[in-house]
């Protein structure tokens, strides 16, 4: 059997408008060459379209016509590398999907450590943004809730008060290892983020000694995040204003 007709064969068992790689024709190294080729020509057949670089899908036609791939899946090319997740959602569209805004953008980000991440997604823009710490896929809870308090002051249409309940309510549920985690990665944030992290652990939790995240913190420095002592009292002695 030919390349050609090995890559044919596998096509032909892809559901219409699922997004494919390399990865899901098992090729060998040795049939990559060809294999470029082969899809090459049923691009041009219009058998597969081309997504990005490296991946394609089937198109799926409808009565509305031709259906390109959901932007979700479109989205996910960017999530991994070689079969591993190096990026992350964030900002605004991750801020709507955990219902601290009602905004809604045509631009997303995402986060990498290792990588700037540019492209399209469907009709989305896929815009860079930076990850403090390697995102692996058991991170990237931790993540969301320390960029959550990174963008604070800046997601669109948030009250502070219902930001500290998302923040009380996710990072209460964490246990005693899952928050030592959340401490350790939130070490890598800037200085803002860790006063804000060592104010709401000290204001729900027993979690102990914090002095590390203390120490970390410029004593002569003032982190504006519109919290009164109302709302979290233990502000003062985090340097919060």
């Amino acid at each position: 059997m030919t390349v050609a007709d090995k890559i044919e064969r596998k096509v032909k068992q892809i559901a219409p408008g699922e997004v494919f790689g390399y990865a899901a024709l098992g090729l060998s190294a040795d049939e990559l060459m060809a294999g470029a080729k082969a899809l090459g020509r049923l691009t041009s057949r219009g058998i597969v379209k081309r997504a990005r670089k490296g991946y394609y899908y089937k198109p799926k036609i409808s009565v509305f016509g031709e259906q390109k791939p959901r932007e979700e899946a479109l989205l996910g090319l960017y999530l991994y590398e070689d079969s591993r997740q190096t990026a992350y959602v964030t900002g605004t569209r991750l801020y709507n999907r955990l219902g601290l805004t009602t905004q809604v953008t045509n631009a997303v980000r995402v986060a990498s450590q290792s990588r700037q991440i540019k492209g399209r997604a469907g009709s989305m823009a896929v815009k860079p943004a930076k990850s403090y710490v390697k995102v692996t896929p058991d991170k990237i809870r931790y993540l969301e809730i320390l960029d959550v308090m990174k963008d604070f002051n800046s997601i669109p249409d948030m009250q502070a008060k219902d930001g500290l309940t998302y923040l009380k309510k996710e990072i209460g549920r964490l246990k005693n290892d899952e928050i030592k985690k959340l401490v350790s990665y939130g070490i890598s944030y800037p200085p803002k983020v860790r006063a804000l992290l060592g104010a709401v652990l000290e204001d729900i939790k027993d979690f102990g000694d914090l002095k590390k995240l203390k120490a970390s913190i410029n004593p002569a420095s003032r982190y504006q995040y519109g919290i009164t002592a109302e709302l979290l009292p233990t502000i003062n002695y985090w340097n919060i204003g």
